[in-house]
């Protein structure tokens, strides 16, 4: 016997299935599915919380020093002439930041095994490339999700029955983040 639902399809179209819902569930916080794909995805995103829970604090701050190109108002790069030719200014910045151990570093590659990338397309440019931004599902499972479950054990997700579908009358539920 199958340790997993086999949902009536083949196994490359299972996993595309299992991992664009498990991303739909983090990045919207709730979805609304089929109770047997609801309990393979729950299985999923309980795994990928709880490994943000236990590598969420796992990180060292660094100072970093750069050298970044002076903009103008209009965001362009100010060009300053030397010896005839135009060179761009930079200015020497430092910044913090946030270097990941090496365990964090595993967990957040083996997120991004599962996780596909969103894009987020703002309402006034609707079906523009302009204006588009990737939305990093990683950093949302570490610094948003991740908080709230610390003294949590398990049990990250919650299965709400609905009722039956229209059309083939399967059980439809909502499954949500606690």
């Amino acid at each position: 016997m199958a340790g997993y639902r086999k949902l009536g399809r083949t196994s490359d179209q299972r996993k595309a299935l299992l991992r664009n819902q498990v991303t739909a569930l983090i990045y919207n916080g709730k979805i609304q599915t089929t109770e047997a794909k609801a309990k393979e995805v729950r299985k999923i995103a309980d795994g990928l919380i709880a490994l943000a829970v236990k590598e969420k604090d796992n990180y060292e701050t660094v100072k970093v020093t750069a050298r970044v190109a002076r903009k103008d108002k209009d965001g362009k790069r100010v060009k300053e002439v030397v010896d005839g030719k135009k060179k761009t200014v930079y200015d020497t910045v430092e910044k913090e930041i946030k270097k990941d151990n090496p365990s964090r570093l595993h967990a957040r590659k083996q997120m991004l095994k599962v996780l596909y990338p969103v894009t987020e397309v703002p309402a006034t440019n609707a079906g523009k490339k302009r204006g588009t931004q990737e939305v990093d599902l990683v950093k949302k499972l570490f610094e948003d999700i991740a908080p709230k479950y610390t003294g949590r054990n398990g049990g990250y997700t919650r299965i709400v029955k609905i009722g039956q579908r229209k059309g083939d009358a399967a059980m439809e539920v909502l499954l949500e983040l606690v």
